[in-house]
């Protein structure tokens, strides 16, 4: 099949997309990864699939994505294909003035867009994105998304069933050869959004006087994000390393001591996630903090290679924290369960999934 893939990011951070356009294009298709041209853009590096970026003088809010869904349509309407794949409710509109009638129609939910921290709190707009997707989500050919149980949200909200890709990662040859560094290095990796418990870290920092926090990646909470390491005097013990290559990630992840993956679980789709950061981690062979939230459930049931946090506050995420400091054995049969869930968490397994699903899109 010719497929086209759109996403509202500037292609060069998604490794799901990245991983899911390989896939297809390793499978025989002709796949186009469609995504926007920001300011700051990178280069990007050869792919097994072509790519194209749109530019949009808005860069944000609902100017944004009317101008993108726009000029999505506009600059596709001539293309020859025989699929789109909107990605996310906001190219999903375009996806399906592009299709009637001539293409399948494939939505890949990152998420539930009505319900993220950014949306949930808002309900004017929270209104108009749940009508929205009421209203689109049962015109499309087959739909999929990155967890159980948030499959299940799904196919309750919309009325249509949803199957699940976990974004699961390639499998790495240096998860067995970590060295287990000296510092104790907290580690977060991704965007600096609401919702991520990043000021939580920060303030739990301060009740460990022995840890550094390393923030990697960047989005709109940054500066917030420093004035409270100032707030809470541990500004020098703060990183802010900004966007890295995923090439670069391997090596920065190696140096860690304990990844972080701290959510507000008042937005629903934080709550029934399971983010690939938690997943990169385990692959990497690094312990990590986990929310007790049901996907992190189900995986420490399964493999044991977490410690859950159960609330998002700073008192109990540094106790959390000071317990494998002090209890080294405990924090190396946590890299012992990661090596093993490592094997088993790749996605060299779960893209069965995925070329399933478009096999039957395709008859």
């Amino acid at each position: 099949m010719r497929i086209i893939c759109t996403v509202t990011n500037d292609l060069s951070q998604d490794q799901r997309m990245d991983r899911i356009c390989s896939s297809l294009a390793r499978a025989g298709h002709q796949v186009t990864l469609v995504g926007r041209e920001l300011p700051d853009s990178l280069p990007l590096p050869d792919r097994p699939y072509k790519t194209h970026r749109i530019r949009c003088k808005n860069l944000s809010g609902k100017k944004f994505y009317t101008e993108y869904n726009f000029k999505l349509i506009r600059s596709l309407l001539l293309w020859r294909y025989d699929a789109i794949c909107s990605v996310d409710l906001d190219t999903l509109s375009a996806g399906i003035a592009l299709t009637r009638g001539r293409a399948k129609l494939v939505f890949d939910a990152h998420e539930w867009f009505s319900e993220t921290p950014e949306v949930v709190g808002r309900p004017m707009i929270k209104g108009v994105w749940r009508g929205m997707a009421k209203a689109l989500v049962p015109r499309t050919d087959a739909r999929y998304t990155v967890a159980p149980q948030l499959a299940k949200k799904l196919e309750q909200e919309y009325g249509m069933p949803f199957q699940t890709v976990r974004n699961l990662p390639l499998r790495s040859t240096k998860a067995d050869n970590r060295i287990t560094p000296d510092k104790k290095i907290l580690l977060y990796q991704g965007m600096l959004n609401p919702g991520r418990g990043l000021e939580t870290a920060i303030e739990a920092l301060a009740k460990l006087p022995s840890c550094e926090l390393w923030l990697v990646g960047s989005g709109p909470e940054e500066g917030a994000l420093r004035r409270c390491s100032e707030k809470f005097g541990v500004s020098d013990r703060v990183r802010f390393a900004g966007f890295r290559p995923p090439a670069e990630l391997a090596n920065i992840t190696g140096q860690a001591w304990l990844g972080l993956n701290l959510l507000d679980g008042s937005s629903p789709s934080y709550y029934y996630s399971l983010a690939n950061k938690a997943l990169d981690y385990i692959q990497a062979g690094l312990p990590s903090i986990q929310m007790d939230f049901p996907e992190y459930r189900t995986l420490q049931r399964q493999y044991g290679c977490f410690l859950l946090q159960k609330d998002l506050k700073a008192k109990s995420l540094a106790q959390n924290i000071q317990s494998l400091i002090e209890r080294p054995v405990s924090y190396e049969e946590l890299e012992v369960r990661c090596s093993v869930a490592a094997e088993e968490l790749v996605w060299e397994r779960e893209e069965e999934k995925l070329l399933r699903i478009w096999r039957e899109v395709a008859r």
